[in-house]
Order: structure tokens, then sequence, then C-alpha cells
């Protein structure tokens, strides 16, 4: 990078400044830069994907079908008792094996099976290898399914917050079932829903932090790296442990998107209290 800068802009910066220009512009650097767009990446979809299954399932506990509810308790009962690593492991691994099997039944023949000296995939065929994308998009769906638990509750609850008046008042005009769940109920429950679902999406990002397990080159995976004690035979210890500066770093990066998610919010909050009675709001 300091090779494109003119020879007097590089005698002006002093030695002090071309090095730190120098050593943060470098190609690890700039990986390292480029990382965030996946941790920005699994944040959306992932919270995108919760939201949605937060929806289904707060949908299937207010079901009237009895076996439907049960998938709906289920669902947000289990999967929310569940440790967030574990199920972020779990999920690719189950699906992608899944998959090979699914493939394998298809193209692996007893004789490739036979042949085959790895326990998994019963045959070299088989075996899917899995890429970057791949694993975020994995990854992005373990998120919606961990925190569409939690957002399952928030909602739930949300819905049964609306005033039961306004819903029986818009029965008793005439409004179907359906008309009353969407333009009545679930129209009101944001005004109580958002201030959970804030604390569903905060939590949702700082787990962002466990890419590094799908074998992601995330933020936090490239911070231990380069951060790292690092030592060069050319010419020595280039630095000692720095560690804790990338992880400072990645300190006021979460603290920055907090502050951009509370500022969201409210202006979600304000976007949703608008034609909703006082004392709904309140």
């Amino acid at each position: 990078m300091l090779d494109l800068l003119p020879e007097w802009m590089r005698d002006g910066l002093g030695d002090d400044a071309a090095f730190w220009i120098g050593y943060l512009t470098n190609g690890k650097h700039l990986a390292w830069y480029a990382s965030f767009q996946f941790t920005i990446f699994a944040a959306l979809i992932g919270g995108a994907l919760a939201l949605v299954f937060g929806l289904v399932g707060a949908s299937l506990k207010n079901a009237r079908f009895l076996p439907l509810r049960a998938v709906g308790d289920f669902y947000s009962a289990i999967v929310r008792g569940v440790p967030d690593v574990l199920f972020f492991l779990f999920f690719p691994l189950a699906f992608e094996q899944t998959v090979e099997w699914f493939v394998s039944s298809r193209v692996c023949t007893p004789d490739s099976i036979a042949a085959s000296v790895a326990p998994w995939p019963p045959c070299p065929q088989a075996n899917w290898f899995l890429g970057t994308t791949e694993y975020l998009l994995l990854a992005s769906v373990s998120l919606g399914l961990v925190y569409g638990a939690f957002a399952t509750n928030v909602i739930h609850g949300a819905m049964r917050a609306v005033p039961q008046g306004q819903l029986e008042a818009a029965r008793a005009y005439g409004f179907s079932a359906a008309q009353v769940r969407w333009r009545f109920q679930i129209r009101q429950m944001w005004v109580y829903a958002l201030p959970g679902l804030s604390n569903v999406w905060l939590l949702l990002v700082k787990a962002t932090s466990l890419l590094s397990l799908l074998q992601i080159a995330d933020i936090v995976l490239w911070a231990d790296r380069l951060g790292a004690p690092n030592f060069l035979p050319a010419v020595g210890l280039v630095h000692p442990d720095w560690r804790w500066r990338y992880y400072l770093a990645l300190l006021v990066f979460y603290i920055l998107v907090t502050w951009l998610s509370e500022k969201g919010f409210e202006a979600l909050m304000r976007r949703a209290g608008r034609g909703v009675l006082a004392e709904v709001r309140r």
C-alpha cells in the first residue's frame, strides 16, 4: 500500500506512521476487514430467519389444533434450553451428513462402499465439500432456529397482550378470523414485541462470534491470528502478543452495532406506535 503513495508523502509521514500504515494495510489485515461482511451477513440473515421462525412458532402456540400447539410449545421450550454452541455445531453437521446420506443412496455402488476406507461418507462420490458460503448459510439458519425460539415466546406474549376487547369488537363488525389476526392482533402486537425482540437481536449479534467454529475465517478468528506473537526467521520477533488490542477493536465494533441497533429499534417503536391507542402503547 505504501508503494502506491508518492515519495514526498512517504517522507512526510515519517517512519512510524509509514510502518503502521503499511502494517494495517497488508494482505492479512485486508482479509480481516473483509471478514466483517461474514458477521454482518450472518446477523442479518439469521435475524430475518429468527423473526420468521418466531412468527410461525407463535402462530403454532396460538393454534386451536392441539398437535400444532404441541409443536409450537416443543420448539420454543426445547430449543431455548439447548446451549447455543451445541446447536451451532450440531445442525450444520447433521444437515451435511443427511445430504451425503441422501446422495450416497443414489451414487454409491456396493463395490464403491466396500472399497471406501473412511467411515463416512459411505463412498467418496457422496462426499460434499462445503465452502465458506455453504457454512455461512448453515450458520445463519442455525442462528435463526435458535433465536427464533426466543422470538416465539416474545411474539406469543405480545399477541396475548393485545386487548381482547378490540379483537371482539372487530369480530362483531364482521371481520373474518384471518382479518382479525393480521389487521388487528399482529398489527398492534409489535408495540409489545419490539422491546423483547431487540434483546433477542442483540443476543443473536453476540452469537455471531461462534462463526469460527464452522471453519469460517470471521473477525474473531482473524483477530486471534493477527494478535498472536508474530515471529519471522528473517527479522525475528515482529511483535509480541497483541491479541488484546484486536479484541479491543472487536469490542468497539460490537458496541457500535449495539448503539446502532438501539437507535434502529427506537425508530421502529415510533413507527409501530402510529395509529395505536395511547393505552396500548403504554
